[in-house]
């Protein structure tokens, strides 16, 4: 008799998250870096996805220099070689949990946008698993947003098929269930990890995660600690995965 497969054996766990920093300013329209990466460091995540990571004027350089991200974190910014001291794309960023994770390719995805809006994408190795991850930040318009979900799910299905997704970010979306959120189906779960704006009275969901099929659900939330209550007027949601 053939014993039966040990399956045990080809689960990858994954933890992700996603934050709005607002360009590192806090609550009290103070520039801190250090208190959005003390956030991080909290989060203590495989994978974080970023959204207003950079300044919006002048160079645009990232609003936490990617020195302090590599000295005082387990972190290293997902190279996408747009801009001399930015860490992203339309202020769009992954961060990954050296030693764990390893990049095998990265490039921003162009939407159609009337904002400065774009999504990111990176396929990587975590603990021997392939993994494809997009960051995105979608636009005010509910009509940009649904284009824009389309555009990036069909840049997804281009590259290597079969591999499991996550997208995560600021989605812009207040409906619970509609809006672009019916774009991400079917093949996806969305996922609602609870409320994450604004930071003051969080009452908005529109922080979210989206799996594709044969990605497993541990857990997921909203991070609110008394740093994260101060460094942003978005909350950060996080997800525990298994692939």
């Amino acid at each position: 008799m053939t014993p039966a497969p040990n399956l045990s054996r080809q689960r990858t766990t994954l933890s992700v998250a996603s934050y709005n920093i607002h360009k590192a300013i806090g609550l009290d329209r103070l520039r801190d870096p250090e208190r959005t990466l003390t956030v991080l460091r909290e989060l203590d995540a495989d994978v974080i996805a970023l959204q207003e990571a950079d300044r919006r004027f002048g160079t645009r350089q990232s609003a936490i220099p990617p020195a302090m991200i590599e000295e005082y974190s387990h972190y290293s910014a997902v190279p996408f070689d747009t801009r001399p001291g930015s860490i992203g794309w339309h202020g769009n960023a992954l961060l990954v949990r050296r030693q764990v994770v390893d990049i095998v390719a990265a490039h921003p995805i162009r939407l159609p946008t009337l904002e400065p809006r774009g999504a990111v994408l990176a396929d990587l190795i975590v603990r021997g698993q392939p993994v494809r991850v997009v960051g995105m930040h979608l636009d005010l318009s509910g009509i940009r947003r649904r284009q824009q979900v389309r555009t990036i799910l069909a840049q997804v299905a281009a590259d290597s098929p079969g591999v499991p997704v996550v997208l995560m970010g600021d989605l812009n979306e207040w409906s619970l269930h509609g809006g672009c959120l019916r774009d991400f189906s079917p093949g996806y779960a969305v996922l609602a990890p609870g409320r994450s704006f604004h930071t003051r009275r969080p009452v908005a969901q529109l922080d979210r995660i989206i799996v594709s099929d044969g990605i497993a659900v541990m857990a997921s939330g909203v991070h609110h600690s008394p740093a994260a209550a101060r460094a942003s007027d978005h909350l950060p949601v996080w997800a525990h995965l298994t692939l």
